[in-house]
């Protein structure tokens, strides 16, 4: 089994007092707070975390089978920054690059094609990407669940300061001027992910202070009619990228009914 989310919805979202109490308490993440790496090392290591869950599940579905022990399935969080990289996932378009070659190394970006679900979008310094490798039967097996409690999580966290995230209908990721006919909605985070046997890769991109300008190099999603922003921008002022993590993993952590180190 393998399901992907996208850039839109494919069930309306909930608002979020909607959103279900999560798994049980007790549940651990092992946070690993990698500062500033390389995309390519960053995703081989969220799939060979992956591979290594799977092949717990794979084991323990033997072990009922026969009596055998029972292992218990790790859930990892990677937090860390990207240098200037492009990314597209498994349903976007190459087309919403409008970079060649040579400009993307003009620009000192990198671009790869990816195994998420989603269209294009940007990784840069100043930007928090979150990759949780969870196995979703700790928790809810449900990617439409899993994808609102991201979100969620973010929301809470961008409260801290004052903003008033929130949902677009058919669309997935943390956007302001969310609600029906406001004049300006501005994403602030976007999402992808990939689910394999319940357990998940790739994530989040909260844009804290990032440089905005990359993101004219792309159709952000294949979304033609929304603009782009930053917790930095938004706030008129610089903006931590460990900060911000620190609180958002309080809450993600909250939200999963989990603990983290």
């Amino acid at each position: 089994m393998e399901q992907y989310s996208t850039c839109f919805a494919p069930e309306p979202t909930p608002a979020a007092s909607a959103i279900p109490a999560a798994g049980p308490v007790g549940q651990h993440l092992q946070v690993h707070r990698l500062g500033l790496v390389e995309y390519v090392p960053t995703w081989d290591q969220q799939e060979e975390l992956l591979a290594a869950t799977v092949a717990i599940k794979t084991h323990n579905r033997q072990a009922e089978a026969t009596g055998g022990p029972f292992l218990p399935t790790p859930n990892h969080l990677l937090l860390c920054e990207h240098p200037h990289t492009y990314t597209l996932g498994k349903s976007g378009k190459p087309e919403h690059l409008l970079l060649d070659e040579a400009a993307l190394a003009a620009h000192g970006a990198s671009y790869h094609r990816i195994n998420r679900g989603g269209d294009i979008t940007y990784h840069g310094p100043g930007q928090l990407v979150g990759y949780p490798i969870l196995d979703l039967d700790n928790f809810r097996p449900d990617i439409h669940w899993y994808l609102r409690t991201l979100e969620e999580a973010v929301i809470l966290t961008l409260r801290e300061y004052g903003l008033n995230p929130g949902r677009i209908s058919g669309l997935t990721g943390v956007w302001l001027d969310w609600e029906e006919n406001a004049p300006n909605p501005r994403k602030i985070c976007a999402m992808g992910v990939k689910c394999s046997r319940w357990v998940t890769m790739h994530g989040f991109a909260l844009n804290v202070e990032p440089d905005l300008s990359y993101f004219g190099y792309i159709v952000p999603c294949g979304i033609t009619d929304k603009t782009v922003t930053s917790l930095a921008q938004e706030l008129g002022r610089s903006v931590a990228v460990a900060e911000v993590q620190e609180k958002l993993l309080v809450h993600l952590a909250a939200q999963l009914g989990a603990t983290a180190n």
